[in-house]
């Protein structure tokens, strides 16, 4: 039986082959694979180079390896696995950025509310995660608000039992968007997925405490998830200092959960899925 605590991973952005069979998976945690990503962007494969879609979403993850099969195999394999759709991304399999591009509030969400009820449909998806980073010099706040803001109270209605989420970091212009859509949507929004990693590899246990507490503030009510991330850490922090914190967060009985960047960098490094067995027995152990 899962104790409520929750443990996410990122997986299928890197094309390195990764399976969900190959990440280990504790009996204990209720654990969320993040497919990376659905992009409302054309194919690669299409010239000269992909453009926006207004709201119309493909997967871009390794379809190969992540296939509906894989989805419906992990989860009959294991009951306390769900499987969500990053929206977004830096970019789009690194050809271009992801830009947030809407031609309008009305037609980015009526498209993106028709592809992605598709892909969840395809795949049996549980849920969705808005990870978008760049935005188009036209899509003010207000606009990118609405936008998510709608999608998710939409597809919500449709599929009460899906879980939602959103991917901020400590970035002025990121926060500048997804703070305001928290303030106006937050009860369509059930996670924040923040990325702490992409601080500095000066930060200690105590500042990283200080970063969660700090987002805590920004996202008021939320359950903030804690995070690292895996594979080349060069300038930021180290999967063992995440996995530190997280230990100093729970003591201090502050964490939801928490996740890692990604199943794909684990796989290319040395250490394997070390940090993701440690990440799961906090978890586990609260």
């Amino acid at each position: 039986m899962t104790n409520g605590y929750l443990f996410r991973e990122y997986i299928g952005a890197q094309f390195t082959g990764v399976q969900f069979s190959d990440v280990p998976i504790n009996a204990f945690v209720s654990f969320h694979f993040i497919l990376s990503f659905a992009i409302d962007y054309t194919p690669v494969n299409q010239q000269p180079t992909p453009a926006p879609t207004n709201g119309v979403f493909s997967p871009f993850w390794d379809t190969g390896s992540l296939s509906p099969a894989a989805v419906a195999a992990i989860k009959a394999a294991h009951p306390n696995v769900a499987v969500m759709a990053g929206l977004g991304g830096d970019s789009v399999q690194d050809v271009v950025k992801a830009v947030f591009t809407p031609t309008s509030v009305d037609s980015w969400v009526a498209n993106a509310v028709s592809s992605l009820t598709g892909i969840i449909n395809t795949y049996r998806l549980d849920g969705v995660d808005v990870d978008y980073e760049h935005f188009a010099a036209g899509a003010d706040v207000g606009t990118f608000v609405e936008c998510v803001g709608r999608l998710l109270t939409e597809l919500k209605k449709r599929m009460p039992n899906i879980a939602t989420s959103i991917a901020p970091f400590a970035d002025t212009e990121i926060q500048r968007y997804y703070k305001p859509l928290w303030s106006k949507y937050s009860g369509v929004i059930d996670y924040v997925n923040f990325q702490f990693y992409g601080y500095g590899d000066n930060t200690d246990v105590a500042q990283y405490v200080r970063f969660y507490d700090e987002q805590v503030g920004n996202y008021p009510g939320a359950k903030v998830l804690a995070s690292f991330k895996t594979g080349n850490v060069t300038g930021l922090i180290s999967p063992d200092l995440g996995v530190s914190a997280a230990k100093e967060l729970q003591r201090q009985n502050k964490l939801p959960g928490l996740f890692i960047w990604s199943a794909d960098s684990s796989k290319k490094s040395s250490y394997g899925f070390k940090y993701e067995t440690e990440a799961q027995q906090i978890i586990a152990n609260h």
